[in-house]
């Protein structure tokens, strides 16, 4: 498995796969947001507010990981949020996306990237640091349908110094069905 930074031509590849998977395991209509919305962020945010990361085999694209700038009162504070995130269903439970938010991660805190959040299953990303967050530390974008879901992990410190709020995603995932 390579993991590698995305270019601008992935669009389609990168969309396709975070549609299956999320079809494969959410759903054909989940499948189709999710899908949308990962097309709506490579092809409308600007490239200083989006990193995307992929894992690749000789054959295909095998997993994805969208950040995006979460950008708050304080213009200084540097932090990404990732979504979404998908790996190939038959690749999925072979570390594939384990690895690939490794990978990412480690690019993100070279870049300066002090905080790494995302709203997403709690089981899978504490393997890799992240950990509940209240609102106070990192105001949410939205208000959460799920806030157990609020996560966020420490790339340079040891602990998140609370972010001043409020906190703002890119325009594509500034609506409330994602939150």
């Amino acid at each position: 498995m390579e993991y590698t930074e995305a270019t601008a031509d992935r669009t389609a590849e990168i969309a396709a796969l975070v549609r299956a998977a999320f079809t494969d395991a959410e759903g054909a209509a989940e499948g189709a947001a999710v899908g949308d919305l990962a097309r709506a962020l490579l092809e409308t945010t600007p490239p200083g507010d989006i990193r995307v990361f992929l894992a690749e085999t000789e054959a295909r694209v095998a997993g994805a990981a969208i950040f995006t700038r979460l950008a708050c009162a304080d213009p200084d504070r540097r932090v990404m949020l990732l979504s979404p995130m998908a790996v190939a269903t038959d690749l999925q439970g072979q570390g594939v996306g384990q690895g690939l938010l490794r990978h990412a991660l480690d690019a993100l805190r070279a870049a300066g990237v002090e905080v790494a959040v995302t709203y997403g299953d709690p089981a899978f990303y504490a393997r890799l640091g992240f950990a509940p967050v209240a609102p106070e530390v990192v105001p949410p974008p939205r208000p959460l349908t799920q806030p157990e879901g609020w996560l966020a992990r420490p790339l340079g410190a040891p602990a998140i110094a609370p972010l001043p709020g409020p906190c703002r995603t890119v325009p594509a995932l500034d609506a409330p069905a994602f939150w």
